[in-house]
């Protein structure tokens, strides 16, 4: 496992990036740190205030990835707005729960985050697919296929969760939900919608890569092989009353969520090992654990949706 996870294609992210380090790099006292990464990024601050602007940019310029399949987004090249509009319709709201509202927004963080800095080609956009075909929908968050340097790929299965506070509780219902992804009758299917989707194709240009990744993935293939390539990125975005309190040095601020997502990231793997390890071929699944801060879920969320309503109805 690399020491760091950084593209491969010069693209980068347009966040703070606070930590990018393996856990063996880390050193977090009491962590089996076999195969775990910490990805820990913030948004930065103008005239004292964090800025919402460029956090919504960010989320819209990705929405497309998530939200159309290819062939909605290459009917629209060059029609941004009936791009963005038609985006927006494929947006399903989830309020049944305190926990879920708000989630679309991390999973289009989490899409966002996989393209621009680990080069991952959105194989199965899921807000699409949750709009579109409920059975696609079912599963992780995030569907991605990365090209290594070595003309190898790995496949990268998401869970993003959007929270006004971080605690146990919660750590124990995304845990669940990343339990219940790696079952293995839900990982087949998973696998099996990759390779159905003729997406796929279009993506992957190098013809010997495709055929590598239909033939791994295919029925009656055993999931211990496939779980060496299996990545599972894991997105905490979550309020931070440090974010809604700053208004002076980023340096400080950095210092200060670095320090905070250090103990947040001992807390959650200690979490993680008492509820995953059970899983057969846990230890050659990589984890990566991103964490992002924000001021105030709620009016994000309310910001959010007021965007995605007028472009509904322009």
């Amino acid at each position: 496992m690399q020491k760091t996870f950084t593209t491969y294609n010069g693209k980068r992210i347009s966040f703070e990036v606070i930590i990018d380090e393996t856990l063996h790099t880390l050193q977090l006292p009491g962590i089996n740190p076999n195969k775990k990464a910490l990805f820990s990024l913030a948004n930065d601050f103008e005239s004292g205030m964090w800025r919402k602007d460029k956090f919504f940019s960010f989320i819209w310029d990705n929405i497309k990835e998530t939200a159309l399949s290819e062939d909605e987004r290459k009917a629209l090249i060059g029609k941004e707005h009936s791009s963005l509009a038609k985006s927006a319709s494929n947006v399903v709201f989830r309020d049944n729960d305190e926990d879920d509202k708000g989630g679309e927004v991390g999973e289009i963080l989490l899409y966002g985050i996989l393209k621009h800095y680990y080069s991952a080609l959105p194989v199965v956009p899921k807000i699409f697919y949750k709009q579109n075909t409920q059975d696609y929908a079912k599963g992780a968050d995030s569907v991605h296929i990365v090209l290594e340097q070595d003309n190898s790929f790995s496949i990268w299965l998401g869970e993003a969760k959007f929270y006004n506070t971080l605690d146990n509780a919660r750590f124990d219902k995304i845990l669940k939900s990343v339990e219940t992804m790696l079952d293995n009758a839900k990982l087949k299917k998973e696998f099996n919608i990759v390779t159905s989707i003729k997406d796929l194709e279009d993506l992957i240009p190098n013809k010997n890569i495709f055929e590598d990744i239909k033939s791994a993935l295919a029925d009656g293939v055993s999931l211990d092989v496939i779980k060496a390539k299996l990545h599972i990125p894991i997105l905490l975005l979550h309020e931070c009353k440090v974010t809604a309190s700053h208004s002076g040095s980023m340096q400080a601020y950095k210092d200060n969520i670095q320090q905070k997502h250090l103990a947040l990231a001992k807390k959650f793997i200690e979490k993680q090992e008492s509820k995953l390890n059970g899983i057969f071929g846990y230890n050659d699944i990589c984890f990566h654990l991103i964490l992002f801060p924000v001021p105030n879920k709620n009016e994000i969320v309310k910001i959010f949706r007021k965007q995605l309503n007028a472009f509904r109805e322009n």
